[in-house]
């Protein structure tokens, strides 16, 4: 098997790219800062300089792969139409090239928010209508949309919060939680599931080895379901394991978040840069639950997550130590 896969320099994408490496595929990657890949080099990964608005580095790239795997996207941007730039227009490029060169299974690494939250205690199974609530998540419906009217064989994954060695997200929460005390949206007791950077990676793999799988979106993540308020408490419990309460939560009003969104997006845009943490943000971040339900991806591929949250983030913070970065 011959595979492409973009984003391979990001967080998921490394982890991917890693695993189809030790696999013995043959991996291409789409590379659009050749100084953040010094791993790819060491795997012996091939690189194509590009990104997903360069027409001929796209060409390139797609010309005799099996699968493609579409992990680049942009997760924080200055609008809506900034959303829609990197996420729609880059996947449409990537399809057109892609059609261009043969009939390769695309992958495409979409989002949980594409689909829109869950209700309590009913997690998402991959065939309820989208309803996006946020710039960010109607861009990766738009994305999807687009994978689908395509020719392409495909396949959708849409992984909630992933995290694991390598994610710089999920840190700031480990940092904070030194402290003792961590915030929380609204009162904490928000469903949430999760998945392990390493498994979410296999996902995509098993995916592209079923031909059950063709034509289907999945919630690849642990079927395992827990609250805002017990993540962060187990973060706090493998950051400081010793302490004999993890950390104390510290719930965050709607009014409170919202006005401290505000001044951090105000803040960013003022610097010319962008950010997750801005008042659409918010309409994640106090909805009921947002959760998912692998069964139907492991009824097809056979693929079962290997990390539950706490072994994940024990794994997680033990690399955060060894690189200096807890």
């Amino acid at each position: 098997m011959k595979a492409l896969v973009t984003g391979a320099t990001g967080f998921v994408g490394a982890h991917l790219a890693e695993a189809l490496v030790h696999r013995g595929i043959e991996v291409t990657a789409l590379v659009r800062s050749p100084a953040k890949a010094a791993r790819l080099t060491e795997l012996g990964i091939k690189q194509v300089p590009g990104d997903l608005q360069d027409l001929g580095a796209l060409g390139r790239a797609v010309e005799g792969q099996d699968v493609i795997f579409h992990v680049a996207g942009v997760v924080a941007a200055r609008d809506e139409a900034g959303f829609l730039r990197g996420n729609r227009e880059g996947t449409a490029n990537l399809l057109a090239a892609a059609h261009a060169a043969g009939r390769a299974r695309f992958i495409l690494v979409s989002s949980m928010a594409a689909a829109g939250p869950s209700a309590l205690g009913r997690p998402l199974r991959g065939s309820e209508p989208p309803a996006p609530v946020t710039s960010y998540g109607r861009s990766k419906l738009a994305s999807e949309r687009l994978v689908m009217e395509g020719s392409l064989p495909w396949t959708i994954l849409r992984p909630p919060m992933v995290y694991g060695p390598g994610d710089r997200e999920v840190l700031k929460v480990f940092q904070i939680s030194r402290a003792g005390i961590v915030p929380v949206f609204g009162s904490g007791g928000q469903e949430l599931s999760a998945v392990y950077a390493a498994d979410l990676a296999e996902a995509l793999i098993a995916t592209a080895e079923s031909d059950r799988a063709a034509g289907r979106v999945y919630y690849a993540c642990h079927p395992e379901v827990f609250t805002s308020r017990s993540f962060v408490e187990e973060v706090g419990r493998v950051v400081a394991p010793g302490r004999e309460t993890p950390v104390r939560v510290l719930p965050l009003p709607r009014w409170l978040a919202r006005g401290v969104l505000t001044v951090t997006g105000a803040t960013a845009a003022m610097a010319g840069r962008t950010t997750i943490l801005t008042p659409d943000k918010a309409n994640e971040f106090f909805q009921p639950a947002w959760t998912g339900d692998p069964s139907p991806l492991t009824q097809d591929t056979g693929w079962r997550p290997a990390h539950d949250l706490a072994t994940g983030l024990g794994k997680t913070a033990a690399w955060y130590r060894d690189q200096g970065w807890l």
